[in-house]
Order: structure tokens, then C-alpha cells, then sequence
């Protein structure tokens, strides 16, 4: 991953997380809490693909275990939200531009329900059975409900500001730069001119030039005589 994709995951990442346990998880909703997390790390899998979107899911789910007041095992949600990052990366659209919300609200309900069966379902391998005692009916309607509400105010800003990043000045320069040094090698091999720190071709040129222009001068003065 590039410099810029790194800083702008781990900021977005962090502030979710703090968002996340300071304010959502104290409002004390009915079944799930609203995983602001997760919607983080959709809108990045939708614009850094699914290579990208493992990754991020990997970081952010290792990032909440070890954050408290986690009370499970760690690296339980790191391999849920990686799970989750690389499937909604295969959901990126070809041309980086949503055509319609309808994809990118059945990603969401899709990655509610998947981060909740498979955090039950390792859950469940490691022996935790909260899932069973809650109701898992209804912690998998309340956490697709609230992630549905919430992803609007999202989603839409996380990927935004990912394409922004992948837009680098400095990457845009350095290609500015490739391109007309490509052109002017275009140029010398199309005239013969050499162009740019060698100074040879010009003043070979410049030479001929005047020893053409006294042979004229000659030639004329002869006939004029």
C-alpha cells in the first residue's frame, strides 16, 4: 500500500474506533451497536480493491481486540473484518464511481450480516457463547438496521476522501514530467535534433550554417567579378 493510502486508513480508522466505543456503544440500542468500524472499512475496500480491503479489515478488526474494553480473544475480529474487507473489494466498480447507492447498500447489509455470523461462528469455535444468550435473530436485524442508517453518512465521505488521496499532486508531477520527457525523445529521434543538456547537436548545426552561408557569399562575390 502506498504512503497515502497507510496515513489516511490509520487516521480514519482511529477516529472510527474512538467514535465507535466513546459515543455509539453508550447509547445502549436495543441488540447490536452501530458498527462504525465496519462502514470505515467498506468505503475504503470499495476504492482500494479487495487486496487493499483484507488489509484495512485486518488492521482495523486487530486494532478493536486490542483496544478496551474488549472482552474476546484477540485477533477474532481482525480475521472477521479482514474476511469482510476482501469480499466488499470485489464489489469495487471498474471505474471507481458508484452509478446508484442500491450496490453499495446491499454491500452493507450483506457485511452486517456477515460480520455478525462470523463473529458468532468463531465465537462459537473458541467457546463463546454470548451470541446464543442475546439472540442471534436479533442481533443480525439490528445490526444490518443500524448500519443501513448510519452508511449514508458514511460511506459516501469514506470513499470520497480515499479517491482524493489516490489523486497525489506529487504522482501527478512525476507523470507530467515522464509524459514530456517521453515527447521531447519523441522529437529528437522524429527531426534528429538532440534537445535539452546536450548542447552539441544545436551548435554543430549553428556551424554548418555559417559555413554554408560564407561559401554563398563567396560564390557570389566570385560571379560578381
Amino acid at each position: 500500500m502506498r504512503v497515502n493510502r497507510i496515513l489516511l486508513s490509520s487516521a480514519l480508522i482511529v477516529v472510527a474506533l474512538v467514535l465507535q466505543v466513546s459515543v455509539l456503544a453508550r447509547l445502549h440500542l436495543p441488540g447490536a451497536v452501530p458498527d462504525l468500524l465496519l462502514l470505515t472499512v467498506l468505503g475504503l475496500a470499495l476504492v482500494y480493491g479487495h487486496v487493499g480491503g483484507a488489509l484495512v479489515g485486518f488492521a482495523a478488526g486487530l486494532l478493536a481486540d486490542l483496544a478496551p474494553p474488549a472482552d474476546h480473544a484477540a485477533g477474532r475480529y481482525a480475521l472477521v473484518l479482514c474476511v469482510i474487507g476482501y469480499l466488499a473489494g470485489l464489489a469495487k466498480p471498474e471505474n471507481g464511481r458508484l452509478k446508484s447507492a442500491t450496490g453499495p447498500m446491499v454491500v452493507v447489509v450483506a457485511a452486517a450480516i456477515g460480520t455478525t455470523l462470523l463473529y458468532a461462528g468463531v465465537g462459537a469455535l473458541v467457546g463463546d457463547t454470548a451470541a446464543r444468550h442475546v439472540g442471534l435473530g436479533s442481533l443480525l436485524f439490528t445490526a444490518a438496521l443500524y448500519d443501513l442508517l448510519l452508511a449514508p453518512f458514511v460511506v459516501p465521505g469514506i470513499m470520497a476522501l480515499a479517491r482524493r488521496a489516490e489523486n497525489d499532486p506529487l504522482a501527478e508531477a512525476g507523470s507530467a514530467a515522464k509524459s514530456a520527457d517521453i515527447s521531447l525523445g519523441w522529437l529528437s529521434s522524429g527531426t534528429g535534433l538532440k534537445i535539452g543538456g546536450q548542447r552539441g547537436g544545436l551548435g554543430s548545426l549553428k556551424t554548418k550554417a555559417r559555413t554554408r552561408t560564407a561559401r554563398v557569399g563567396r560564390i557570389k562575390g566570385v560571379k560578381r567579378l
